[in-house]
């Protein structure tokens, strides 16, 4: 097969403008400190833990007791020594749940863990735990709240607020605040407060990225797993308003499966024809939120359902390897720690992450692409069975390539396709199941003014 090189990005661009005043407005558009920092570590893991735990429910009812919190111990360590053999670099602890329950013994409720028959400071626990095995801690506070009688007033955003500031004062550096949206059908008419609460969080940790009914995240679109095609990180600054992430989300226990099955690979965030619509663009990486079981809490009834280590595995290509950061749930027991199972595959997912690099082939450091990088090739030592390619652009730069080609040149120096994909982003990782080859030709075919490209790898 022929193959036509001439066509790429700095001969024709596939008939897009490639330097016009269009394009530099989308290239203006660039991460915050915080978000660049984010995209350096994408992959963390959340911890559901709490009084559904004990009670062995998804949400609770409101009608908990401290006392139902019937767990005496945990061992904090063990949590954070299993998520760090997966690779993750952080943890996300659910602090208060929809049932309004607080892990740490808030001076402005009742309902925590000091009048449980618990001794201590699950949050504290916890944040120490990550700061020894030099760990990112962040926190879930959930707006919802089906215990507290002042949820439906304003004196509830005053309570809430009381409660971020406990725990963005008490607990040391707080890397990500994740809100979500989920309100219960029957739960009272509220407006959160979402302007006093981001406000509050700039003020106390001004490092921490807001995520998901915040301007930092985006949420993926779905509790399953699944990415779309062309994952933008430069996308419509509507897409960041809560109130819009907040109309989908969750609104009752069941629609947690549904968000599950939901398909998002049609849906186009952040191509020229959106943004082109779009007066104020924004800097918004997605997020993909999923579960290493069914449910989010703890049920010995889902041991059978751990994801294994190859499915996370797989999960890791499409979320990291798809320009997206990875946030997988792994929710302690009712004994206290992770379980043996969960801790198993999340082993074997670390033992797959190092794997793929562990043997380079070769790594160039490319930069700002020149009239005549319309394609570039790269020469191996001999010939190798090629693995995997992993492509990072220059986010500092903004998000430029909308199109790129991977070829591989076999001993009698023909080339074969291997891939034809569509953005890079922070990261794309290209799995290309030990082809043998002497070398490999990238050729990027559209772009936002010239490609920039801080690292390609080969790898077998």
């Amino acid at each position: 097969m022929t193959y036509n090189f001439d066509k790429n990005w700095a001969n024709g661009n596939n008939g897009y403008p490639l330097n016009d005043e269009e394009v530099q407005r989308y290239i203006s558009v660039v991460p915050s400190e915080n978000q660049f920092r984010l995209l350096q570590n994408p992959f963390y893991c959340f911890m559901h833990f709490g009084m559904n735990t004990a009670t062995a429910r998804e949400w609770g009812t409101g009608t908990e007791k401290a006392s139902d919190f019937t767990i005496k111990s945990i061992c904090a360590p063990q949590w954070i020594n299993a998520v760090k053999a997966a690779g993750a670099t952080g943890v996300i602890l659910t602090c208060k749940h929809h049932d309004g329950f607080c892990l740490w013994p808030s001076e402005y409720t009742e309902f925590s863990v000091k009048h449980s028959g618990f001794d201590g400071d699950i949050v504290k626990m916890v944040s120490d735990a990550c700061k020894a095995k030099n760990l990112a801690f962040g926190v879930y506070l959930s707006p919802w709240d089906m215990h507290d009688e002042r949820y439906g007033t304003e004196a509830y955003n005053d309570y809430f607020c009381n409660q971020l500031t406990e725990l963005l004062t008490n607990y040391g550096e707080i890397n990500e605040v994740w809100f979500d949206g989920a309100k219960g059908a029957n739960a009272r008419a509220f407006e959160y407060d979402w302007t006093r609460y981001y406000a509050l969080i700039r003020k106390l940790q001004p490092n921490a990225n807001i995520a998901i009914c915040g301007p930092d995240i985006r949420w993926v679109g779905n509790e399953g797993g699944k990415t779309r095609k062309s994952e933008f990180s430069v996308v419509p600054k509507t897409l960041c308003m809560a109130e819009t992430v907040s109309e989908n989300s969750q609104h009752s226990e069941k629609d947690s499966v549904k968000l599950k099955n939901l398909t998002s690979t049609d849906e186009d965030l952040g191509s020229r024809s959106v943004l082109e619509k779009s007066k104020e663009l924004c800097w918004y990486p997605a997020e993909v939120d999923v579960s290493i079981r069914k449910g989010w809490f703890y049920s010995k009834n889902e041991n059978v359902t751990v994801k294994s280590g190859k499915k996370l595995f797989k999960l890791y290509l499409t979320s990291v390897g798809n320009n997206c950061t990875l946030l997988l749930n792994v929710p302690p027991t009712d004994k206290g720690v992770i379980h043996h199972k969960d801790a198993k595959a999340l082993k074997n997912l670390g033992k797959r992450i190092k794997e793929m690099t562990a043997n380079p082939i070769l790594i160039e450091n490319l930069g700002t692409f020149s009239k005549k990088d319309g394609y570039i090739d790269f020469s191996f030592d001999r010939e190798r069975k090629l693995k995997y390619i992993i492509i990072k652009e220059d986010i500092s730069k903004s998000q430029r390539v909308e199109a790129f080609d991977i070829f591989l040149k076999t001993k009698n120096g023909k080339y074969k396709k291997a891939a034809s994909k569509t953005i890079i982003g922070a990261c794309k990782i290209i799995p290309i199941k030990g082809k043998k080859c002497v070398g490999a030709r990238l050729v990027v075919r559209q772009s936002r003014s010239n490609p920039v490209i801080s690292e390609i790898g080969f790898y077998e």
